[in-house]
């Protein structure tokens, strides 16, 4: 059952790719490239300072293994194909789209090197070697925004009404996969303890305040790095937790991610209330 779940939560992902795709001109995906200080910005919030960040926690606290495999998984899974279309709109929606396209492409790079150099560090086993975990990122999310963007640039109107449906729909399945996992593994999380639950938590708000910092110069901008920060590629991660032998990778993963929709719902609130205040 936990491995159909796993798929399904894969599967999911990769047809949110796509749904990003059809929704993407090639003006949106080079928005950042255009902005080369941004960009860089951007990516050394999610790819750099953030895994440092985790580092530094598994320096401070004494963790399960497990825990500190997702902890470190989680942190070098950059990207953040999880935001919602309204989500995208908080900040500029051609940055927004520019990010999750270039943040995946990079990770094709990156988070092989980062779980390379981490490997020996931490125990970090995983069935995958670097090349394998390069060509699975590259196959699940370089070619379904590939196709999604050819789409689009060909059936332009049926693409965009095609991905609202895809977003919904992946959407109420990430959902019900989630709770279900949960629900059939929910006891590993009351295992490995509060000092555990409480780095997942002590990452979000860190994730928050990297990419708000980072973030700009505008300010919706500022407000979507952030949420980007925080919400890590889940697709991405799961690829790797998947490669761990047993349950209790995945099962932390989703816990973040559970604990990062907690802790920026407050966050999304006092932005907006400060943008309107503003306006």
């Amino acid at each position: 059952m936990t491995e159909i779940l796993l798929v399904l939560i894969k599967l999911s992902v990769v047809a949110l790719i796509l749904a990003i795709g059809l929704s993407s001109t090639l003006a949106d995906l080079t928005y950042l490239w255009r902005r080369p200080a941004q960009l860089l910005r951007s990516l050394l919030a999610m790819y750099v300072i953030i895994p440092l960040f985790a580092l530094l926690i598994l320096k401070v606290l004494t963790l399960p293994q497990g825990v500190e495999v997702a902890l470190l998984i989680l942190a070098v899974s950059a990207g953040a194909p999880l935001l919602p279309r309204k989500l995208m709109k908080i900040g500029h929606e051609s940055y927004m789209l520019s990010l999750v396209v270039t943040s995946s492409a990079v990770a094709v790079l990156v988070v092989p090197l980062w779980l390379e150099m981490l490997r020996p560090l931490y125990s970090l086993t995983t069935e995958l070697s670097p090349v394998d975990v390069a060509l699975l990122i590259a196959k699940s999310f370089i070619g379904p925004i590939v196709i999604g963007m050819l789409l689009r640039w060909r059936f332009p109107e049926t693409s965009e009404i095609i991905a609202d449906r895809l977003l919904s729909v992946c959407g109420i399945i990430l959902l019900g996969c989630v709770v279900v996992l949960l629900a059939l593994h929910g006891k590993l999380l009351l295992d490995v303890g509060w000092p555990s639950l409480l780095a997942l938590v002590g990452m979000t708000f860190a994730a928050l305040a990297v990419g708000h910092v980072l973030g700009g110069p505008g300010e919706d901008d500022r407000t979507g790095l952030a949420i980007a920060c925080a919400t890590r590629h889940v697709g991405i991660a799961m690829i790797v937790a998947a490669s761990v032998p047993g349950p209790r990778t995945a099962v932390i993963v989703v816990a973040y991610l559970i604990a990062a929709a907690v802790v920026s719902i407050p966050y999304l609130r006092w932005r907006q209330k400060k943008q309107s205040a503003a306006a």
